[in-house]
């Protein structure tokens, strides 16, 4: 049996970069409701949580709901990826070939469930299942969002290679029995057990991922 048995990916910073978006988006809500905001302001809330990023809006005068706030810009941005799909590069390639090459494989995402799926339905096939954060009990950095994906696959997560940018994102990734190949991101990823560092996902197939379990 081939040592490698499924990819399990996350999404934003690995697959896609849809951070650009977000900006704009926050940008364009204040905008619309006449508020001083700049893009150094919007720039400075890269990493936050949304509802840290909710509080920071209304904070500056947004009137509008915390619900409001967040379906105003998750449908902006949804609407932007469904204009145009914001794939990182070798991404794309790289999940066709796993596909083509018979690796099954997840999106591990802690990202909005309708924006996961947009890109779900953008890769043609090559995404077999997705787990998104309101699916599980514990979300990252606990190990129950890649042991999840794992299950749905059907595969041993310790037969697996997990795709992330994020500190949380690979200690759950690590914590869970993956080996882990981490993107550089916004936030520095500390040394540790079955990680190896990369650039990019360009240029890797099935042997290459197989050579690092």
């Amino acid at each position: 049996m081939s040592r490698l048995q499924g990819v399990l990916c996350d999404m934003d910073g690995t697959l896609v970069d849809t951070e650009p978006y977000w900006e704009a988006s926050k940008l364009e809500l204040m905008a619309r409701h006449d508020l001083p905001f700049t893009a150094a302001e919007a720039a400075t809330l890269v990493g936050k949580s949304m509802m840290f990023t909710v509080h920071y809006l209304q904070e500056a005068g947004l009137p509008l709901s915390d619900e409001e706030v967040l379906d105003a810009l998750v449908d902006d941005v949804a609407e932007r990826v469904q204009q145009h799909m914001p794939w990182l590069p070798g991404a794309r390639e790289f999940l066709r070939t796993m596909h083509d090459e018979g690796v099954p494989c997840a999106l591990v995402t802690q990202g909005w469930p309708k924006i996961a799926q947009q890109i779900v339905s953008a890769a043609d096939g090559t995404l077999q299942t997705m787990v998104t954060g309101n699916e599980v009990a514990h979300p990252k950095p606990h190990p129950e969002p890649y042991l999840t994906a794992a299950s749905r696959l059907g595969v041993d997560i310790a037969h697996c290679i997990a795709i992330e940018d994020s500190p949380s994102g690979v200690e759950s990734a690590a914590t869970a029995g993956a080996t882990v190949i981490v993107l550089p991101g916004v936030h520095a990823v500390p040394e540790g057990p079955r990680r190896i560092r990369r650039d990019s996902l360009i240029g890797l197939n099935r042997a290459a991922l197989e050579a690092l379990l």
